[in-house]
C-alpha cells in the first residue's frame, strides 16, 4: 500500500500530469479543490488579520441588530472610507459578513455567534502576540524564544529575573488571569453538561484562576463547597472575586506551587481544567501524584482540555496547540491515550472519556482514586 501511495504522489507532483488533470473533466474539480486548499493555507494569516481588524473595531457588535449601509457604518467606525470598504469586502469574501442590496452589510452565520462572545473575541485579540512569535517558525522550532511574546505573556512560565511563579504579584498575573477567566467557559460548559456533581460535597479546582468555573458551579449546585489552588498572586485575585460575588462563605482560594506544595485535602472531587498541557511529562506526573494524595478515598478527578488527534479536529492538536505551546515556552498537546497512561501511572482507576458536545474546546476524562 505504501508503494502505491508513493507512486501516486510522484504522479501528482509531475507538471505534465497536473496540466492533464486540470483539463480532464473527471479530475478537474479535484485539482481546483486542492489548489483552493493550498491557497487557503498560504493566505490563512491574511484571513486571521481580517478577523482581528473586524474585532478591533467592534464590527460584529455594531451589526448585531441588523444590516447597516456603508454610510451608516462609516459614521460609527473610525476608518477612512477606502480602508473601511476594503475591510468590509474582505470580510464578505471570507464569509464573516454578507452583502445585501443597497450597499448594506450584515452578519453571516459564521460571525453571528461572535456577538458578545467575550471568550472568542479576547482570544482573537490575544493572538496578535502569537502571530508575532510565528514570524520566524524555524527559529522557534530551534528553541529560540528570546523574542517570544507568549513567553512573556504567561509569567508563570518564565517570570522576570527568574522569580518563582509563587512569588508573582497579583498585578503581574492579572492580564493572563483575566484572559483565562473569560475563555474558561469554552471548556467548563462542556464539563457542566457532561458530568453531574450533585453527589459531591467539596470541589478542589486546581489551577482554577479567578474562580470563573467555581462561580458557575456554585449557582448550579447550592450545596457544594469549594477550594481553589493556584499561585499566590492568582489566589489573591480569586479571594477578592469570591468576596465581591458573595461566595467567600463557600469558596476559598489557597496559594502555592502545585508541584511542590501539598494540595488542600478533604475534597471528594478535583478538577484540572486546561492545566496539564502547559507542562512537560515529569511535571504532570508530579502534579497528578499530588492530586491523588489530596483526594479523599473514592474521590473523583475530572481532567478537561483540548486533546491531540481528536477525531474531526485533528489540526487543533499538533498544529495549533503544538506551536502555541512551543511559543509559550513549555508543555505539549497530548492524545487521550497519553493522558490515560499518565492518570493510570498516578494510581487513578476507572478512567473513562465523557461525552463532549464540542470536542474542539475540550475532551473530558473522568477517573477515581480507589476507595479504602
Amino acid at each position: 500500500m505504501e508503494i502505491f501511495f508513493d507512486w501516486r504522489n510522484r504522479l501528482i507532483a509531475s507538471p505534465s500530469f497536473q496540466r492533464w488533470a486540470t483539463r480532464f473533466p473527471l479530475t478537474r474539480w479535484l485539482v481546483k479543490k486542492q489548489a483552493s486548499d493550498i491557497f487557503d493555507l498560504m493566505a490563512g494569516f491574511v484571513y486571521t488579520q481580517v478577523l482581528l481588524a473586524c474585532t478591533q473595531i467592534n464590527l460584529f457588535d455594531i451589526l448585531a441588530k441588523g444590516a447597516l449601509s456603508f454610510d451608516e457604518l462609516q459614521q460609527q467606525i473610525p476608518l477612512k472610507p477606502a480602508g473601511l470598504r476594503r475591510l468590509l469586502d474582505a470580510a464578505v469574501a471570507i464569509e464573516l459578513l454578507v452583502k445585501r442590496s443597497e450597499d448594506r452589510y450584515a452578519l453571516s452565520m459564521k460571525s453571528a455567534p461572535l456577538v458578545g462572545n467575550i471568550a472568542i473575541l479576547d482570544m482573537v485579540k490575544h493572538h496578535a502576540d502569537f502571530y508575532r512569535d510565528l514570524a520566524d517558525p524555524i527559529a522557534l522550532l530551534q528553541g529560540d524564544t528570546s523574542s517570544a511574546s507568549l513567553n512573556e505573556y504567561w509569567p508563570y512560565i518564565t517570570s522576570e529575573k527568574g522569580a518563582a511563579p509563587e512569588n508573582l504579584s497579583a498585578e503581574k498575573v492579572a492580564a493572563y488571569s483575566k484572559l483565562m477567566a473569560h475563555t474558561q467557559s469554552l471548556v467548563t460548559d462542556e464539563i457542566i453538561d457532561a458530568y453531574s456533581m450533585g453527589k459531591h460535597q467539596t470541589v478542589l479546582d486546581i489551577g482554577g484562576g479567578q474562580g470563573a468555573f467555581i462561580k458557575r458551579l456554585a449557582a448550579r449546585y447550592p450545596h457544594l463547597q469549594f477550594k481553589l489552588f493556584d499561585i499566590p498572586g492568582v489566589a489573591e485575585l480569586s479571594n477578592a472575586h469570591f468576596k465581591d460575588i458573595g461566595l467567600s462563605g463557600r469558596a476559598q482560594a489557597i496559594g502555592g506551587n502545585f508541584f511542590q506544595d501539598p494540595l488542600p485535602r478533604g475534597c471528594d472531587l478535583a478538577t484540572l481544567v486546561r492545566v496539564i498541557f502547559d507542562h512537560d511529562d515529569a511535571r504532570v506526573r508530579q502534579l497528578l501524584a499530588n492530586v491523588f494524595d489530596a483526594l479523599n478515598p473514592g474521590g473523583t478527578l475530572l481532567l478537561a482540555e483540548p486533546m491531540a488527534e481528536t477525531k474531526g479536529f485533528e489540526a487543533m492538536g499538533h498544529a495549533y496547540f503544538g506551536f502555541y505551546l512551543l511559543a509559550m515556552g513549555r508543555g505539549r498537546p497530548r492524545t487521550e491515550i497519553e493522558i490515560r497512561r499518565l492518570l493510570g501511572d498516578a494510581g487513578f482507576t476507572g478512567i473513562q472519556l465523557l461525552n463532549s458536545y464540542m470536542p474542539l474546546n475540550a475532551q473530558i476524562l473522568q477517573c477515581s482514586k480507589p476507595a479504602l
